[in-house]
């Protein structure tokens, strides 16, 4: 109901303002038949005063009637119509390609809950925003492998942001086989602008692609390369090794980037690097990241309208003559 009032336009809005006479008609009219009752004494209404008919019950509801008439008859007048919009959006979105590291470090707890949860949440409101582009999801940690190829189904890539998990790969950090398998993920892709956003918390230290081999290839394949470095500075709570049922044993040690590789992929294709040391700051690279790459499209708009006075005027009609009826027949004589 709300959402088709937010739709409804009056051709004549002014002729509305005519409703403030109702109250204003209404109470006079309450006044002129209270100063026009006569009184009759009498000596005794002990008979009487539990006498109610039905003709005695209803009477009082004719000025109701009427009231009411002429508000549905007002309404018509200023003509009502439905609005509805069409558009036709003309617009090429954007290839990205999001790399999410999962290696066993991402569970260190500077981003409460971790980093992996955080990082996921982020992605998954930055995805919300680019309404019209391809995403996919290529996850690593010392091997690769496409989680999500290129979709414009945003939903399926958010759910299958939220089953990832650290463990589900062999434990390390291969950028380079990350990299490389996002940009084989752009090689069918007919986009004019292509995108990649690396996330990682550490250095490379597995896989058999060095990452510079990789941008380089992204570099043939024109597609930007945006690079995120995500931890604290100085010490974290960390995963440092696993027990025997394959869970994490936690403590402090050092935060390790390697800040200069990822600046130096970010250059060479045309990127940029971002350091995020907190929630808000990685937050904020995506926001910034979303402004940099838009598209520009062409939307027109039609509307037409449909013409919804008949019903008021219905309305306003059988209640006007129902009203006439009843005083006319029913209440021709006092009740």
């Amino acid at each position: 109901m709300n959402n088709w009032l937010q739709h409804i336009e009056f051709v004549n809005p002014w002729i509305l303002s005519t409703l403030v006479l109702i109250p204003v008609l209404s109470a006079w009219y309450w006044f002129k038949l209270r100063n026009q009752r006569r009184k009759l004494t009498i000596s005794t209404i002990e008979h009487i005063k539990t006498l109610s008919t039905f003709r005695s019950r209803i009477y009082p509801f004719l000025p109701i009637l009427r009231a009411l008439a002429a508000i549905a008859l007002i309404i018509a007048l200023a003509r009502p119509q439905l609005s509805l919009k069409e558009e036709i959006v003309k617009a090429e979105g954007i290839d990205i390609v999001l790399i999410m590291d999962i290696s066993s470090s991402m569970l260190a707890q500077d981003f409460p809950p971790n980093r992996l949860e955080v990082s996921k949440k982020v992605a998954k409101e930055f995805i919300d925003k680019r309404t019209f582009d391809r995403i996919g999801l290529v996850v690593f940690a010392g091997e690769s492998f496409t989680q999500c190829p290129l979709t414009t189904d945003h939903r399926v890539v958010k759910d299958f942001l939220d089953q990832l998990q650290c463990g589900l790969l062999e434990d390390g950090t291969a950028i380079g086989m990350g990299l490389a398998s996002a940009v084989n993920r752009m090689k069918d892709s007919q986009s004019k602008s292509k995108v990649i956003i690396l996330l990682t918390d550490g250095v490379n230290n597995s896989g058999y692609i060095k990452p510079m081999t990789a941008a380089q290839i992204a570099v043939e394949m024109n597609t930007k390369v945006y690079t995120i470095g995500v931890g604290s500075r100085g010490q974290a709570l960390s995963p440092v090794s696993r027990r025997s049922d394959g869970g994490y044993i936690f403590g402090m040690a050092n935060v390790e980037i390697d800040e200069r590789l990822l600046y130096d992929i970010a250059q060479l294709t045309g990127g940029q690097y971002y350091r995020a040391t907190d929630v808000s700051s990685l937050e904020a690279i995506y926001a910034e990241i979303d402004k940099l790459e838009k598209t520009e499209m062409e939307v027109n708009t039609f509307k037409r309208y449909s013409e919804e006075f008949r019903p008021f005027l219905l309305i306003g009609l059988v209640l006007l003559l129902l009203e006439i009826l009843l005083r006319l027949s029913v209440f021709k004589t006092l009740p």
